[in-house]
């Protein structure tokens, strides 16, 4: 499969927040014939940057943990929107894409770990089963109303091909998903009488809503568990007609995902397929702390022998030092996601040099306006007006959909190329 980015043939223009006058007219991958490093001044801050080396670490990683574990990925696109860096996923042998709602399914397609719901939304997707033989679409139900609303949809179009959904599993006081064996298998059967129009395709869960409980570990098991019952039963009763996907994962439990699942014992082929979007990026802090105790569960990361790393930052000036122990540096609300925890300063330089020196203890981001970043700390003895500081971010999602441009630097920090995103 491919995704292909729709403003590839188009240049760069001053619209695209990050990007200097000196990139305008030039196409996103022309940029890196300019050798214009990250810190000769030469750029528009702040910036959002994707470390080039570190992409294809994680990228390893990821391959190799998926080789390992016997199972697929289909990662969540809307971690970055960014069809670069799709194209990435797909050369790892990615599965599919997975989306959360209509215009991510339109932006890239396949797997929308969502319920299709709305005439306007179910109507788009049986044209495009009737229009494109490839296109390999699936989403979830939880409800006989729902596959009464696709059903109906189906009907009215006269649909040659159906959709293909899945059951989702949820968990008492969590978001969508059947509750209990019984509530699972009686959709299934709906399903099953709803052919032609729709076929059983598998059985879907999303265990991450537990990554922050303190005994999240314990109730993404539980929820596992359910959806690998429900797996065997609706088997048992003969309600797939073919290969069988089960899927679960997000950027928190996708180990526990490919054990769980994988173990299974059915009557059909069956794929197990995780769904992590963060791992490609990762992150410093959220993400990192979640890596630390999937390491804890399992010896996978042993095995592989390194570990992910974050690989997107936002760079920034210092933009002012108006009292002992704080400085003003050019980021806000508007540049960094902030939803899971402040951006964490991780590395400065100079303009002028060739690499960045780390950050040591005692930095804080304590405040976000929109575009200033209060930090605290002992900033007199490292830092002076202009320099330049690299925020690591939590939660990647939420800083890629501040950027429709995103830097890619090299290991000597040249801009390689321009990440484009779709939000």
């Amino acid at each position: 499969m491919s995704i292909v980015d729709p403003h590839a043939a188009e240049p760069l223009d001053w619209s695209l927040k990050g990007t200097p006058p000196e990139f305008e007219g030039r196409m996103a991958a022309a940029v890196g014939q300019l050798g214009r490093s990250l810190f000769d001044d030469g750029l528009f801050f702040p910036v959002a940057v994707l470390k080039e080396a570190t992409l294809q670490n994680n990228s390893r990683w990821m391959r190799r943990f998926v080789e390992l574990s016997g199972v697929r990925i289909a990662p969540h696109g809307k971690t970055s929107m960014a069809p670069a860096l799709f194209e990435r996923q797909f050369a790892d042998g990615a599965w599919g894409l997975t989306a959360a709602t209509i215009q991510h399914v339109r932006a890239y397609r396949v797997l929308m770990a969502n319920q299709l719901v709305g005439d306007a939304a179910i109507r788009w997707v049986a044209d495009e089963l009737a229009a494109d033989p490839g296109f390999d679409f699936y989403c979830l139900v939880d409800s006989e109303a729902g596959v009464e609303a696709l059903r109906g949809v189906g009907q009215t179009k006269r649909m040659a091909r159906p959709i293909q959904v899945l059951v989702e599993v949820g968990a008492q006081g969590g978001r969508a998903g059947v509750r209990t064996l019984e509530a699972g298998l009686t959709v299934a059967r709906a399903v099953q009488r709803a052919g032609p129009y729709l076929r059983l395709a598998g059985i879907e869960t999303f265990e991450g809503v537990f990554q922050s409980a303190p005994d999240g570990e314990s109730r993404a098991r539980a929820m596992l568990a359910l959806t690998g019952a429900l797996a065997v039963a609706a088997d048992a009763e003969a309600l797939f007609d073919r290969r069988i996907v089960l899927t679960g994962g997000g950027s928190a439990f996708y180990d526990l995902a490919a054990e769980v699942l994988s173990s299974l014992q059915l009557s059909q082929p069956h794929e197990v397929v995780i769904r992590s979007g963060c791992y490609l990026t990762h992150d410093s802090d959220m993400y990192r702390e979640l890596f630390a105790a999937l390491k804890r569960r399992s010896r996978k990361p042993v095995e592989i022998g390194f570990d992910l790393e974050p690989a997107l930052e936002v760079w920034a000036h210092v933009q002012s030092i108006p009292e002992p122990g704080r400085m003003i540096c050019g980021l806000g609300k508007r540049d960094v996601g902030a939803d899971a925890s402040p951006p964490r300063l991780v590395s400065w330089a100079r303009p002028g040099d060739l690499q960045p020196s780390g950050v040591p203890g005692g930095f804080t981001v304590s405040a976000l306006n929109d575009q200033h970043a209060f930090v605290s700390g002992p900033v007199e003895s490292l830092f002076q007006v202009g320099d330049l500081v690299g925020f690591g971010v939590s939660h990647p999602c939420t800083t890629f959909d501040k950027w429709r441009a995103v830097l890619l630097v090299d290991e000597s920090w040249i801009v390689r190329s321009v990440v484009r995103t779709y939000f």
